[in-house]
This record gives structure tokens, sequence and C-alpha cells, in this order.
């Protein structure tokens, strides 16, 4: 909600430069500006990429305010200027003998291997344009060669969105390149780009700051990365899956030995060794920051005894052999010792959040106090596992989630009142809005933010039209966002104000549209059922044959009890109707029933028997908008 006017974002408090000013003394390593400079070939010749739709994807020049000034200003953490500043060296680095990164171009790395015919490419960053300009940065730079192999790390769309910016599918289809990912990952990626990618991108623009502009005052950071880049991003799906540790393949010449890791960073990850190159790959897994066991734009929750125990693997099988250690954000490690002391680092600050959490948790202690209750040991306080993007706070919250769930045990908290009513009670039992306003200026006035935020929080869902509850609401978050050490709280807290002051944007989610090509049928179905409202579908029960003909198969979609059930590889002769089409026509059709007539009419989609039933089954699935955060 909005007048129609942009308001600006407001100065650092006396409390804001106060408390970054008593954290001006931070972990610095001045070995990481080396590092993170070291082999440094060229850089793009602009720094500005271009999209498709004609506009940057991502433009290094946004940032050039944290590059020239060493000294953060008041309206930012003095690690989180620190860690920005090393996240906007860009360009095209060497790694070790024959090995490449290209970066600052998104908020991933992109890898470059020289093999025998050709490039391996790890990670293809998020968007087909930055990825295609970073392997023509290459190509310019060390000789043409094409593409033979792409690996995915993970699953996470920074690290696979761009590989159509790196080969095609023609070229995979013919056995050209090759397709290599962690077992699962296909099935982890339709989860959360659509199943739940409708929230996930809206939690995701809290997360990332995507709409904040570059500014002392607006974004700085993204934590892995100076941001993530705005363009194309699509699919190819794996031609090869790493099932197991000691799994071997040679690409092009290149031999790797993979160590899978499911349910560390990602649900599906994997590390890899290079043994005639004496060089470590720790994918997502190892980065120069405090990851996340829970990522504030929602996922699933992160098995952090399981992720220690990974890195510890990886060093008992690779830190003696390994000279070079680099992973798909920040910077590489150099030499042996630098390897195994960054690998002993980042196993044991997981572990430690892990086993300190469940500690607490069996004294009985909830997952605000142990919140509240831990904070890093000086073992960690001075080293590279800071909370620039996962924070211990909500970290440990996650391992109590992990384990035990969003219930704390009180029964207080089984059964709450949604929040717009609640917050309702909460204004009238405080006396009303003008006397909760009254006495959060007061909080405000003494610095005390976070208890400013929550109170006013229920005066805004209460009365989303009430300005000046927004407007302190914004205050308090704003002042928070400079305060923080975590670039994606700082984001949050950030773009939180902004919605606050200037409203919502608007937009359309297609939830999984980029997939199309790389999804299995039991994908879409899977996608048909989260969109489904049953009170919109008239028939108890009906029955569809679905014949796809971009993929040669029959299936079943029933419909019974308000829900969906799916059966592959059958054909059920009393089905009310047969539908035929593809993969693009039937998600075409999630977002646009009324499109149904169009595709009878080019016959893309073909109905045969009761096509009354086929209409009100696609009139009876969502489409998602963007929806408000901070508001009911």
């Amino acid at each position: 909600m909005s007048d129609g006017t942009n308001s600006q974002p407001k100065p650092a408090t006396e409390h804001t430069m106060a408390s970054n000013a008593a954290v001006a003394i931070s972990f610095d390593d001045p070995g990481d500006f080396d590092r993170a400079g070291r082999g440094l070939l060229a850089t793009h010749p602009t720094g500005r990429i271009g999209s498709l739709a004609g506009r940057d994807a991502f433009d290094v020049s946004r940032h050039d305010f944290v590059r020239t000034a060493e000294t953060a200003p008041d309206t930012v953490h003095p690690g989180l200027w620190r860690q920005a500043r090393m996240n906007t060296i860009h360009g095209l680095f060497e790694v070790a003998d024959g090995i490449w990164q290209a970066r600052g171009y998104d908020i991933a790395n992109i890898t470059f291997i020289a093999g025998i015919d050709g490039w391996v490419i790890i990670d293809p960053l998020t968007a087909e344009e930055t990825a295609r300009a970073c392997l023509e940065l290459a190509n310019a730079t060390l000789g043409p060669r094409p593409v033979r192999a792409v690996i995915y790390t993970h699953s996470h769309i920074d690290h696979y969105g761009g590989v159509l910016g790196v080969t095609s599918a023609e070229e995979v289809a013919r056995g050209d390149v090759r397709i290599v990912a962690p077992e699962g990952f296909l099935s982890e990626v339709v989860s959360e780009n659509a199943l739940a990618g409708p929230i996930m991108l809206r939690r995701a623009m809290y997360q990332f700051g995507s709409f904040l502009a570059p500014g002392e005052r607006g974004h700085i950071d993204a934590g892995l990365g100076t941001a993530v880049a705005i363009g194309r991003s699509g699919l190819i799906a794996p031609t090869e899956v790493i099932s197991a540790t000691g799994q071997e393949l040679e690409l092009s010449g290149v031999r790797v030995v993979f160590q899978n890791t499911p349910n560390a960073e990602a649900p599906a990850e994997m590390n890899f060794y290079f043994p005639d190159k004496r060089v470590l790959c720790m994918a997502e897994n190892c980065t120069h920051t405090m990851h996340n066991l829970y990522p504030i734009r929602g996922a699933l929750a992160r098995d952090s005894l399981a992720w220690s125990k990974y890195i510890h693997e990886a060093l008992s099988l690779w830190g003696d052999r390994s000279d070079v250690l680099f992973a798909s954000h920040h910077w590489p490690r150099f030499g042996g010792a630098d390897v195994r002391g960054f690998l002993e680092m980042q196993r044991d600050v997981y572990r430690w959040l892990h086993d300190q959490t469940m500690r607490l948790a069996n004294h009985g202690l909830v997952p605000t106090e142990i919140a509240d209750e831990l904070t890093l040991p000086s073992c960690f306080s001075q080293s590279h596992v800071q909370g620039y993007y996962g924070t211990v706070s909500h970290n440990t919250r996650s391992v109590y989630n992990r384990y035990l769930g969003w219930y704390d045990g009180n029964p207080a908290h089984l059964d709450p009142l949604p929040l717009t009513e609640a917050a309702r009670r909460y204004v009238e039992m405080m006396g009303g809005p003008e006397q909760v306003l009254t006495r959060a200026r007061e909080y405000f006035a003494d610095g005390d933010y976070r208890w400013v935020a929550q109170v006013v929080n229920h005066v805004v869902f209460a009365d989303p039209g009430n300005t000046e509850a927004r407007e302190l609401q914004a205050d308090a978050l704003e002042q928070l966002g400079y305060q923080a050490e975590s670039a994606t709280w700082r984001n949050a807290y950030l773009f939180g104000a902004h919605e606050l002051r200037n409203g919502s944007p608007r937009f359309r989610n297609s939830g999984g549209r980029t997939l199309i090509s790389a999804m299995t049928a039991e994908h879409l179905f899977d996608v048909l059922g989260v969109r489904f409202d049953p009170s919109r579908f008239a028939r108890e029960r009906a029955v569809y044959n679905w014949t796809f003909e971009d993929l040669g198969e029959q299936h079943v979609l029933g419909v019974s009890n308000a829900t969906i059930h799916h059966s592959p590889n059958m054909r059920r002769e009393d089905a009310d109707a047969t539908v035929t089409l593809s993969r693009a026509v039937i998600f075409s059709l999630f977002e646009n029933a009324a499109g149904i007539d169009e595709a009878l009419g080019n016959e893309t989609l073909r109905v045969d028997g009761d096509l009354a039933s086929v209409r009100d089954l696609f009139a009876a699935l969502d489409v998602f908008d963007a929806a408000a955060i901070i508001e009911p």
C-alpha cells in the first residue's frame, strides 16, 4: 500500500553509528584480498552484460562505490563492507594449471577446465547472458575451445540457470556435450523452482535485495557475491548422475573423482577432486562465510551434522593431496596448509552450530532462546566463518527445526490465531494503535529497533492503511539493516522498509516455466497438484488419459477426494477424456486456462471425450501472483 510517492532511505541514527563503530575492528585477513585478486588475466571489456530483454543482466559499475572506498559508511556493518569489497573484484583468474574461473559477473563463479578437446565447465551461473559473456571472455583470453562437458555442482539456480549460454539442448542430445549432476538434482530443482517457486522467488527478493538500488543506504552485497544476475535462465537435464562417493569420470581427458554430499548446502550436491592436478572443488559446501543452514528465502532445513562430516571426509580423502581449493563462490585457497586450515574451520563451525543448538534444546531452551544464547566463540570470531550470509541466530533455529519442527513444545503455541486476527487483538489489548505507536516511538528513540519492528508489526497487520505505523516500522527495519553483518538480513530489512513505504511490486510468477524442457511428466503433474483448488472443481471424481507427444509417453491422472493422483505408463478405457499435448502446452494452460480454445484451434491440444471435464480441470488451477509478506 502506497500513496504513490517514492519514499527514500533515511540516514543512520546515532545508535546505529555507535553499533557499527563498536565492530569497526572485526575479522580481517589481508591475505583474502591477495587470494581474491591472484591470477587475474582479463576483465570483461565493459563490465556491462546486456540481456535479450534490453536491460543489463549484470553491471559491475553499479557497485563501484563499494570497490573504491576502503572505509565503511555509517549505514553499513564494517564486516559486510569488507566482504562486499572483495566480492566486487572481478575478471578471469587462473586458479591452477589448466583451470580458470570467471568471478564477479554473477553471484556465483563459473569455472573453465581445459580438456584434451574442449572445455569442461563447472556451474554455468544464473543467467544465459552472464554465462555466455564469461565463456566469450575465456575464449578470447585463452583461445577458443568447444564445450565438451558441463558439471552442475548442485541444485540451486545460480549453478545451472545459464547453461544455455554455454551449450544447447541439441548439442547435448547429439552427445557432443555431457551434463553431469549429483543424484536427485532434477527433482530438487523442480521442488524449489516449481512446487515452491512462486513464494520462494518472492522471498528471494528480500534475501538478495534484487529491487534495492545500489548505494550506501541500499544494496551493498549478497554475501556469496555482489548480486544475482537478472536474465534468462534455463535448464538442460543431466546426462550422467553421480550417486556415490568415489565415483570417477573422465571428461575430455580430465579425471574427476566425486564425493556425493546430499542434504549439505543443497539437497543434491557434490564435491570433487582432480587427482592429476592436486586440486579440490568444494562446490558450495565451503565458502568464505558462515553459510545458511536454512536460507531465509525458504528451503529444506539443511543437515549441519552431515555437512560437517562431509567436509571432514573431503579433508581425510584429499586434504593432504590438495595444493589448491576452489569453490562455487568467492576466491580459492592456495597451498596445502591453507587448504587444510580452511577445511578444518568450515568443518568445525557447522558441527559447533549443530552440537550446541541440540545441547541447549535438550536443556529445554526453545529456538528464540537458543538464538539469543549462542554467539561465536573466539576460535571462530577471527576467521572466515563470519555471518556475512548465514547467521548464528537463524542457523541455530534451523538446526532445532530440522530435529523438532515448528512446534516448541509450549501448548500455547500449538494453535495460534492467524496473524491478522492476532494483531487486531494485540493492538486492542495494548490500548489501541495510538498508544502502541506512542510507546514504540520511545523505544525507537532509545535505539531498541528489534522491539519496535516486532510490536509495530501488529499495528500494520491490524490496519495496513495506518501510514504512521508503516513509516515507523520501516524506520526500525532500516536501522536494523544498516547494523546487519549478514548481507541477506540487510537486504531483507531494507526491502521490507522499501515495501512499507512504497508498496509491493506486482508480478506474475510462472513457477517453473524455464524448466519445462527438462521436466518429466511426473514433475508436471506434481506442479498441477500444487495449483489444484478442489473448491473450484465441481466433479467428485474424474479420470484422464494423457499423451505427451514430445516425450512419447502415456499417463493417467485421476481426481478423487479433493486430490489428484498419477499413474505413469498407463491408459484407462473408462477415462472421461484423453488429452494429447506437449509439456510446453500443458504449462501454458497452467498459466492461462482460457488459452484452451486457441490450443484446440491450432491442434497443439487434442481432446477425445468429455471436453467440458478437461476445461473444468484447467479452470480449477490457481495462477500465482506475487504475495505480500510484511502486510496481510
